[in-house]
C-alpha cells in the first residue's frame, strides 16, 4: 500500500476531493462488508439486530415492522442492498422473530450474533484507522463535515 507521505501538501491540495472520498466510501465500506461476511452476517443484517436490540439501537426494544426498519436504514442502505430479503434470512436462522402482527422481534440467538459481531468492530475500526491518529482522524471529519455543510443548502446537524 502506497501512503505516499512525501506528497507536497501543495499537490495533495490540489487533488479532487469527490474522487478520494467516492473511493475510499467504495473501498472502506467493502472492507467492512468483507470482515462481518468472516463472521457469518452482511452489514444490512447486523443493521436490522442492531435497530431491533434493546441493549443497541432500538430506544424501546419492541418489534417493529419490516417497513419501519427499512425506513430507519434507508441513510445507511448500498445499491443492491435488501432488507426485507435480509430479514427473512435472519427469520430462517432462528435470529429474528415475526409476531400475529408482523412486527420483527430479536431472539437469544439473534442477539448473541449481534453481540459477537459487536465484539469484533473495535478490530475492524482499529485496522481501518491503522496509522492515523485521533486528531488527525477528527481534524479529516470537521474538513469533510465543513465541505458536506458548503454544498448543502442546510447546514449539517450533529
Amino acid at each position: 500500500m502506497n501512503t505516499d507521505t512525501h506528497t507536497a501538501d501543495e499537490e495533495l491540495a490540489a487533488q479532487p476531493v469527490a474522487y478520494w472520498t467516492d473511493i475510499t466510501h467504495k473501498e472502506v465500506i467493502g472492507f467492512i462488508r468483507g470482515q462481518l461476511a468472516e463472521l457469518g452476517l452482511s452489514q444490512p443484517q447486523y443493521w436490522l439486530l442492531r435497530h431491533l436490540s434493546a441493549h443497541d439501537l432500538s430506544a424501546d426494544g419492541q418489534g417493529r415492522t419490516v417497513d419501519e426498519l427499512a425506513a430507519a436504514l434507508r441513510e445507511y442502505v448500498q445499491p443492491g442492498d435488501e432488507p426485507v430479503a435480509d430479514a427473512e434470512v435472519l427469520l430462517a436462522r432462528g435470529w429474528l422473530l415475526r409476531d400475529d402482527d408482523g412486527q420483527l422481534w430479536i431472539t437469544e440467538a439473534g442477539e448473541a450474533a449481534r453481540q459477537r459481531v459487536k465484539a469484533a468492530v473495535p478490530r475492524i475500526r482499529a485496522d481501518i484507522h491503522r496509522g492515523i491518529d485521533d486528531a488527525d482522524y477528527a481534524t479529516t471529519v470537521r474538513v469533510l463535515r465543513t465541505m458536506l455543510a458548503n454544498v448543502r443548502a442546510e447546514p449539517i446537524k450533529a
